[in-house]
């Protein structure tokens, strides 16, 4: 097949995708738990994407689990995003230089 066809097929599933949710929910959605599950899909899968990759990113575990807990860390404590990701690129750097 040409790649035409295959840029037709992807785009018609991506349109669908997308206009689909809309013919079934054409009422706002008032049920709160309903309304919750959708709220954290996007949270659930951008972690489900990005823990695995994490942890495949280094070739020891030690290292990502070491960069891994000084982004949770620096996270939780409110740090801005730039200062989170250098510190963890850096503790996982530093680990790796020690093992």
């Amino acid at each position: 097949m040409s790649t035409a066809v295959y840029i037709l097929v992807m785009a018609g599933v991506t349109y669908l995708i997308r206009v689909i949710p809309f013919g079934f929910f054409r009422k706002k959605i008032t049920s709160k738990f309903l309304r919750s599950f959708l709220y954290y899909i996007p949270y659930a899968v951008l972690s489900a994407m990005t823990i695995p990759a994490i942890f495949y990113s280094t070739d020891s575990i030690v290292t990502a689990a070491a960069g891994t807990l000084t982004a949770l860390v620096l996270a939780f404590l409110e740090q801005p995003l730039i200062i989170v990701a250098l510190a963890a690129s850096a503790a996982a750097f530093l680990t790796g230089l020690f093992l």
